[in-house]
């Protein structure tokens, strides 16, 4: 696909190759799904590609929002892309497959950017500002038998994440690991990381993980089914 990411919109990396993967082995045929965060598009894009009936792309930066519509635009796709805050926009609608890629680095500023670069990544102290956020308001717009693709780092704390999905009523599993060197931002950050306790000393690998959550068939549908 031609692919437009200008600067200042979270470009492509390995936690987007990684949720793709995740994504290529849910059935979208005549799905409904939608992108939480979309940034430059890529997830939304590969989901209609991949068949879905409709997607939706969400985020609350203008840039990302004009990038993925115009990526979606130049190579014949049809998503519908919205600006707001996580959920907000769809808040009503359900869906049968959510992905997201929100914002998970931890920092030592507590409170959000507002503005800049590093509002594609920094995600408060402990790097679950929007994790958390994700965990809540999606699972009630799946659909029953719908599903969440979930990624992000293992700093944030995995077992956190799994314990929300499942107190919301979802089946939850891991389905994807990787080791990854440490980028610019968590090399700047070693020191205060180490601080913490969040990794070892001269640690320089990180581990991401891809949650997948799936919302059960209601009793009376799992009965017509087997019917």
């Amino acid at each position: 696909m031609w692919f437009l990411c200008p600067p200042g919109v979270y470009r492509p990396q390995g936690d987007t190759c990684l949720l793709e993967d995740a994504l290529q082995r849910e059935l979208l045929v005549a799905a409904d799904v939608l992108d939480l965060g979309t940034g430059s598009g890529a997830l939304a894009l590969a989901a209609a590609e991949g068949g879905a009936a409709q997607v939706t792309a969400v985020d609350a930066s203008v840039s990302a929002v004009c990038t993925t519509w115009f990526n979606a635009r130049i190579n014949g796709l049809r998503v519908r892309v919205l600006r707001g805050d996580l959920t907000g926009p769809v808040a009503g609608h359900r869906f049968d497959l959510i992905m997201a890629n929100p914002p998970y680095v931890p920092s030592p500023r507590a409170d959000l950017p507002a503005r800049g670069r590093a509002r594609a990544w920094d995600a408060g102290s402990d790097g679950r500002a929007l994790l958390d956020r994700v965990c809540a308001d999606a699972p009630p717009l799946l659909n029953p038998g719908g599903v969440l693709l979930l990624v992000h780092s293992g700093l944030c704390g995995v077992e956190r994440t799994l314990g929300r999905l499942r107190r919301a009523g979802l089946r939850t599993v891991v389905t994807e690991r990787r080791y990854i060197p440490f980028g610019p931002v968590l090399r700047g950050r070693s020191a205060w990381l180490e601080a913490r306790g969040l990794i070892a000393p001269g640690e320089e690998k990180e581990e991401l993980v891809v949650i997948r959550a799936e919302r059960q068939l209601d009793p009376a549908m799992k009965d017509r089914a087997c019917r």
